[in-house]
């Protein structure tokens, strides 16, 4: 199928049901206990790779592909890729720059193979999401308190690491390209410019799902946008979803998944954490409270995909998907064209 025939099919599973995407990849490789050999493999790398989970879509393939599994017999139409890091910012950390290609086409193959073969049993198409995460860069804040003008990294610079993962993403075979946990609203349109080339390169579109995290409880993530402004800086990307993700809680993230639902016009992905987390940075919130937070989204009509990040489970995302059983997706609105911009909060103008 042709990128545009997968968005449109999505589209129609969008219509019929609320969809269900996958949990935490972090929370559920941390179970195994892995040592730091399990990361490294055989690949000769001088820096220490326990933490380097994205590398283990290389030396420890059953591990990801188990838990990809889980997510897919747990109720997920989505599942994304375990490339959160998987590019050339965050493995310089790990000394694994010239793997990043190689995890990436790897972690899209682990996550095509068990999506086809969930859709092969039922039916039931399931889609992949390459996940593009914000890295350890932010264009619009400079790391040194004394110098505000100093960036870490050029807007261009960005864009092409986001463009080479991107594009081995779908080389891959993923459906859609996943940049999300955006802390920096600039970062997020650097990715998205990034997709925009590859587009270009390709000559067929990609569908991208966007998803921003926000840092307080007033809403804004950490370059200061907030929930409202952010849309008004990246619709013109038309994403097929657009939505919030990791930051709290389902209880504490419902007042600003209802200012996304009532403005966006493309269809509302969330995934909240699993609750917050404790005193040891580990999360307690169980199953069914999760869903029962979940099943309130639902009943108003806020939401058109659900699934959990940090803390969530296959448990988590099971819980999710029986407490949206049986309840209509929210109706995407068709807005009236007007012109919006946005500093840290949005301007209108009125016509």
């Amino acid at each position: 199928m042709t990128p545009s025939a997968i968005a449109a099919a999505f589209r129609a599973e969008a219509a019929k049901r609320v969809l269900i995407t996958d949990g935490a990849f972090g929370t559920m490789i941390q179970n195994y206990k892995l040592q730091e050999a399990d990361y490294r493999g055989a690949y000769a790398l001088e820096l220490d790779q326990k933490g380097n989970n994205d590398l283990l879509v290389l030396t420890r393939r059953d591990v990801v592909d188990t838990i990809t599994r889980q997510y897919l017999d747990a109720g997920s139409d989505i599942v994304s890729t375990n490339t959160f890091n998987a590019n050339t910012i965050s493995q310089e950390d790990y000394g694994a720059v010239h793997l990043v290609r190689e995890m990436n086409l790897a972690a899209a193959d682990i996550a095509r193979r068990a999506a086809d073969d969930y859709a092969a049993k039922d039916g039931r198409p399931r889609f992949v999401a390459g996940a593009i995460g914000p890295t350890n860069k932010t264009l619009s804040l400079s790391p040194d308190v004394n110098d505000p003008g100093y960036r870490a990294i050029e807007y261009d610079d960005l864009k092409n690491v986001y463009k080479d993962q991107a594009g081995a993403l779908l080389d891959g075979g993923v459906d859609f390209i996943l940049i999300e946990t955006i802390f920096d609203t600039l970062n997020a349109k650097a990715a998205i410019m990034a997709v925009k080339e590859v587009e270009e390169d390709r000559g067929a579109e990609i569908p991208v799902m966007i998803s921003m995290t926000v840092t307080d409880m007033s809403g804004r993530n950490l370059s200061g946008h907030s929930v409202e402004a952010f849309w008004s800086s990246v619709r013109h990307a038309h994403p097929l979803t657009v939505g919030l993700n990791c930051a709290f809680g389902a209880d504490l993230l419902r007042p600003h998944v209802q200012v996304i639902s009532q403005i966006a016009d493309a269809l509302v992905m969330v995934y909240p954490n699993a609750g917050l987390p404790n005193d040891l940075g580990a999360y307690d919130e169980q199953p069914e409270t999760t869903g029962g937070f979940i099943r309130e989204w639902a009943e108003q009509s806020l939401v058109n995909v659900v699934g959990g990040c940090c803390g969530s489970t296959p448990p988590h995302i099971a819980a999710m998907a029986k407490a949206v059983e049986g309840y209509a997706p929210r109706p995407v609105p068709t807005n009236k064209p007007v012109l919006k911009l946005a500093g840290l909060d949005p301007f209108v103008m009125a016509a």
